[in-house]
Order: C-alpha cells, then structure tokens, then sequence
C-alpha cells in the first residue's frame, strides 16, 4: 500500500485554526535549561519515596476508574490553601492549563470575549482561540504594572465574558495589587480569573487573591504545582472559587478526567508541602542574584515577584539566544522586542548562566 501524506491544508480543519502553529517552547538537550519557569530542583528523596509507595497502592486498583471527584485531593488542596476554604470550593485537572480550558468552556466559547494584559501568558489567547472565544488584548504601564483605574476602564470598555489576571504576570514577573483584581471584578460582568501560578515565589508579605473570595461567585483564583512543588512533569493544576462555580465546571469535564496515579503523586506531594516549598527560598534568593548580575552587566531586568527575569537592553534578542545555546545555556525569548528571559535555576545553574552571558558580553 502507497504511504500518501496529508497536510492540514488538506483536511476539513475549523476556518479559525488555518495558519495557526502549535504552542511550544524550543526544546533541546543542553546541559542548562532555563527557558520555560520549570523547578529546576528535584523532588527530595523522602518525597519521592512517598509518593512512590502512594502510587503503588493506587496501581493495586488501577484497573478501576478514579475517584470522579478527586476527593481525598481536594482535601489536600483546601487544607494547604487554608483561608477557611473548604473542598467544595476547589477544583483540580491536568495541568493549570487544563483548568483554564474548563473555564473558557464553561463561561466563553463562540460569540463571547476573553480579556488580559497584554503582554502575558501566550497560553491565554491560544486557549481562547480553541474554545472559539475572541481574545482581546489590553494594556500595560511601560513597566508592565496595571492601575486599578486603569484596568477598571479597561474592563468596562471592553466587556468581556471572561477575564484573566496573571498574578504574578508571565512573561513580566509583575505582580498584581489587590486594588486591581477588586477594580476589575466591579467593573466586570463576567468571571474574573486570577492565575497565581508563581504565587508562592513572591514577597511572603504579598496578600493572594484568595482572601478576596468570600462574597464574589464570579472570582476564581487558579495555582499550579509545576513550579514551586517542582511537579511540572505531573501535570497538576487547581483553582479555588464559590462552590457554584466549581459545579459549572462539573459541566464540560471530561469523565475521570483526573487518573488515579496522579491522584495519589499530588496528595502525597501535598503532604509534605512544607519540604518541597523549601526549595522556593533558594531560588528566590537566585533570581534576585540575576536581577543584580544582570544589571551590573548593563542589562535592565524587571522587578520580578515569579521564579524568572525579564530583563531587557538586549541589542539582539536572537543573537545573544543562540550564543548561550552555543554555550550550552538555554532560555527563552518570549517576543518582546529587546528583551529576553531566564528563569531562576540551581546555584550552579545560574553561575553557568551568569558566567556564559558574561562572556558575551566579553566577546564583543
């Protein structure tokens, strides 16, 4: 039988998907990588060894389906969270993505509006266009920080079904007042989604939008356990919000979306949240030392409150990518002109970072 290969120009794709290329971040096996806001730390051998015993005892029924409502792992969830939330008012999937593909199916999809800042997590309009919402872009101060007043007219103006608030922001580091969140979700008719996937990086002094729950059934906050619980190989995401908003989710999830192995690896990692949130001050105390090494470089990195730098006065974005490439250091550029971004690793991977752009430096 003749092997005969299609493209997609071939097939009946929907007319809003034409052109359009799949998300992803370059990858390549080079000894430092630092390009997509991983923990670059493993897990802690007592974790893992619990974890591991956890999954053992789940394969002994993985010939059954899952708990259909992750009981046990919302428990974990609302006890970890606290802020007097209870399991009723969290929800979990397959990656923070995941989460937020559930909401815009549930409260966009065809003829309503999906709104952010501009510039922020590329994931946001991807995941728009594919529930067939519309993505509308507002803006940001030059520094990348959004006024409550500012935001509330945006909001008004725009009207959107579904807003989405990335606190702290990707690809900026730029955290989010809670006067912002309060302005937006008074000026907004739809859901309000704030995404502190980075939450547990910023200033412990920083109030989460969590405390602004209680009272606001179209507020969600949504977090993730890829970054400080170094579990992005997992895939697990979560939100918290009113139970009548966890039930409208309830609608467009797949069955036993939730396997039971990952189940068992995330309410035993949770289990242990204080060692694995050890970790954070470490790479906090990283990414502050290449905000400053950056600057005495000549660079201009942003105030950062995530686990990454923006940094800017970058004369050839792609140039200097691909001389750290060279070098065998591999971050990110994320598209905003003269900037690139590096996220906050391992002491040693961030000498190696350090120590690489400095030579580029010395080179030219």
């Amino acid at each position: 039988m003749e092997h005969v290969t299609a493209s997609l120009e071939d097939l009946p794709l929907r007319d809003d998907l034409r052109g359009l290329t799949p998300y992803g971040a370059p990858q390549a096996a080079l000894p430092v990588a630092l390009n997509v806001n991983e923990n670059t730390h493993p897990v802690p051998d007592e974790v893992g060894s619990s974890i591991l015993d956890d999954i053992a005892v789940a394969l002994q029924q993985v010939n059954r389906y899952p708990d259909r409502e992750f009981t046990a792992l919302r428990e974990g969830f609302a006890d970890y969270l606290g802020h007097g939330l209870r399991p009723e008012n969290i929800w979990a999937g397959n990656g923070s993505n995941e989460v937020l593909q559930q909401i815009l199916q549930a409260f966009a999809g065809p003829g309503r509006t999906v709104f952010g800042f501009a510039p922020t997590y590329s994931m946001y309009p991807l995941l728009t266009q594919g529930t067939g919402a519309t993505w509308v872009a507002g803006t940001r101060e030059p520094d990348y920080t959004v006024t409550a007043e500012s935001a509330a007219r945006q909001v008004a103006e725009a009207d959107p079904d579904v807003v989405l608030l990335c606190s702290p922001n990707n690809p900026t580091g730029t955290a989010l007042g809670l006067d912002v969140v309060e302005a937006v979700y008074d000026a907004a008719r739809g859901v309000v989604v704030v995404d502190e996937a980075y939450q547990e990086f910023a200033p412990k002094e920083s109030p989460s939008a969590l405390t602004l729950l209680d009272g606001r059934p179209r507020l969600a906050v949504s977090r993730t356990m890829s970054k400080a619980f170094a579990f992005a190989g997992a895939r697990v995401g979560y939100l918290a919000a009113d139970p009548a908003f966890t039930d409208a989710l309830r609608l467009v999830r797949l069955p036993y979306h939730l396997s039971a192995l990952t189940q068992a690896a995330a309410t035993a990692a949770l289990r242990y949240a204080p060692t694995m949130l050890a970790m954070v001050d470490e790479i906090v105390t990283q990414r502050d030392r290449i905000s400053a090494t950056l600057e005495a470089l000549g660079y201009e990195p942003h105030e950062s409150a995530a686990n990454f730098v923006l940094f800017g006065g970058v004369d050839d974005p792609a140039a200097t990518w691909r001389a750290l490439h060279d070098r065998g250091i591999l971050i990110r550029d994320v598209g905003i002109p003269g900037h690139l971004r590096v996220t906050a690793g391992t002491e040693e991977e961030t000498t190696a970072f350090l120590d690489a752009l400095a030579s580029i430096e010395s080179a030219s």
